[in-house]
């Protein structure tokens, strides 16, 4: 019960991290140059996940692997959103 209930959290928490950095720099970070470096997304991800960890430390059912998880989010989202700047896709 409790190992489902970790699972799902695990999982919001990594969509929650791609939809919203995808969204961001779609939004505000379309014309910024640095976005489209290809550490951005590697850097986005590490300050995420270290932004995380003493979250996930307070939280009983979370552990570091939800953070592991929600930085590979956070730099995802920032990779696809760059992408989508790079293509136009801006208002999609």
């Amino acid at each position: 019960m409790f190992g489902m209930i970790a699972f799902a959290a695990t999982i919001a928490a990594t969509v929650f991290g791609y939809l919203q950095s995808r969204s961001f720099v779609r939004r505000r970070l379309a014309y910024v140059d640095a976005v489209h470096n290809a550490l951005a997304p590697i850097l986005a991800g590490a300050a995420a996940f270290i932004v995380a960890i003493p979250v996930v430390g307070l939280l009983p059912l979370v552990g570091g692997g939800t953070a592991l998880l929600f930085g590979a989010g956070v730099g995802a989202g920032v990779a696809a959103g760059a992408r989508d700047t790079r293509h136009r896709r801006i208002g999609v």
